[in-house]
């Protein structure tokens, strides 16, 4: 019997017999017979181990080669974006109860998750606008696929129309969830071009290039032709905009990240998910509910599960396997901390100080602003340079510069500011453009 001697594989060979003997197997390699044998054990080209301070020391040079917002001044945005985290909500989260949090499969040891799932929820509510909000998803782009596929399960219609002003990768997600269920993807440019067939109409707002898109008129649009609207927004944008409820949005889909979730290589984030009353009952992922025991004491339960593991696979309305809860906690700490009137000052900082760099960028020869209508914190730049070779001279001085959009307009840079960005950083970036506009 082959011997694995792996500290991490604990079991013993008494245990292992037993277990080969239990599936009728005399050996372990009777068990893998059908692997060829040269895939069986395949000699591996690795490099010689290290000790634990030589890997630490060499994995510390790696990550100093990084280039990190803080240490340069970052107008990168595109769906990931540097805000502002308390420090309060780090230690927080930091607490071991919390970081052994996973999902709550047992509501009666997991009190304290299942209470911050529900003011999770709560809160994904009031800022949205919207009546219920689920416990949570994976990221944005998958949430708001996923909304995609619930309006086609409320409707009984297999078309989806989306707007060509959503973000490519959003539609390339989509499109991964929806090419293998016998959907099909329409991209329009007016919603007045949305099929008749369509279960939903979707938008981004702010769009890939920045533009608030007019929600309540698109819900309109798509509920006279007999579907529902499915928005992906900003969470950060509506502490200043109108909410997706008050334009009578069917579903709503957002990144958390930007509420208190540290940049990090594209995750873990957490997934916003969040509709009316009436279509409840066809949401993904799990809803967390407040009751009383029988002592009258509060109490927490997950109250729906539509998960493929917890009812039958026929009525299943989604196969997400977690909650992001500790992600989850992240955000709801960080909420809580910075209130509401905070919530609306970090909007408004990035607004105006968005606007200003607009300004003082439209002024400069060779580039102009480019998005249609009013902005948030984002904005299309059209450069007299395509936006990576700018994008190089700004790195050697210790700018992040905006998000590459040639592909979708004639050197077109979208360029993010926040509330973390100084009016030093904003124009040393608008001398930085000034410079290299006239180097052209």
């Amino acid at each position: 019997m082959t011997t694995n001697a792996s500290p991490y594989i604990p079991n013993t060979d008494a245990e292992r017999e037993l277990m080969l003997a239990a599936i009728g197997v005399g050996s372990f390699d009777d068990l893998v017979h059908d692997v060829p044998a040269q895939h069986r054990f395949p000699e591996l080209d690795l490099r010689p181990s290290l000790s634990e301070f030589e890997l630490s020391t060499e994995i510390g040079a790696l990550a100093s080669r990084n280039v990190t917002p803080g240490e340069y001044a970052c107008f990168l945005g595109a769906g990931a974006y540097r805000h502002y985290i308390p420090s309060v909500v780090k230690s927080v989260v930091a607490r071991g109860e919390f970081l052994t949090s996973y999902t709550p499969y047992q509501p009666e040891v997991a009190q304290g998750t299942l209470q911050v799932g529900f003011e999770f929820q709560s809160m994904i509510c009031e800022i949205t606008g919207m009546e219920v909000a689920n416990a949570g998803m994976y990221d944005g782009p998958t949430a708001f696929a996923e909304g995609a596929l619930m309006a086609c399960r409320v409707t009984r219609r297999q078309t989806i129309a989306v707007l060509d002003t959503v973000e490519i990768r959003n539609v390339s997600i989509l499109d991964a969830y929806a090419r293998h269920q016998g959907i099909e993807i329409v991209v329009i440019g007016h919603a007045d071009d949305l099929p008749e067939n369509a279960a939903c109409l979707m938008f981004q707002s702010p769009n890939q290039f920045g533009g608030i898109e007019d929600m309540a008129a698109l819900a309109d649009k798509a509920h006279a032709a007999g579907a529902l609207a499915v928005a992906s927004v900003n969470p950060t944008s509506l502490g200043m905009f109108r909410t997706p409820g008050e334009c009578d949005v069917d579903i709503v889909a957002a990144e958390g990240q930007a509420l208190g979730v540290p940049l990090s290589f594209g995750g873990p984030y957490v997934g916003l998910f969040a509709c009316k009353d009436a279509h409840k009952r066809q949401m993904p992922g799990r809803i967390i509910g407040r009751t009383t025991d029988t002592k009258g004491r509060a109490g927490y339960a997950l109250t729906l599960q539509t998960r493929e593991q917890h009812i039958r696979r026929e009525r299943a309305t989604s196969n997400i396997c977690t909650s992001t809860a500790l992600i989850g906690l992240l955000m709801t700490t960080y909420l809580a901390v910075i209130g509401k009137a905070g919530f609306r000052k970090v909007a408004e900082l990035c607004y105006h100080k968005a606007h200003y760099a607009a300004s003082e960028i439209d002024r400069l020869p060779g580039y102009s602003v480019a998005t249609d209508g009013p902005f948030f914190h984002e904005f299309l730049v059209e450069c007299p340079r395509p936006p990576a070779e700018i994008n190089r001279v700004l790195l050697n001085r210790e700018i992040i510069g905006g998000h590459d959009l040639s592909d979708r307009t004639t050197n077109g840079m979208l360029i993010c500011v926040t509330e973390t960005n100084t009016r030093a950083e904003i124009d040393a970036l608008v001398s930085a453009l000034a410079e290299i506009g006239a180097s052209n």
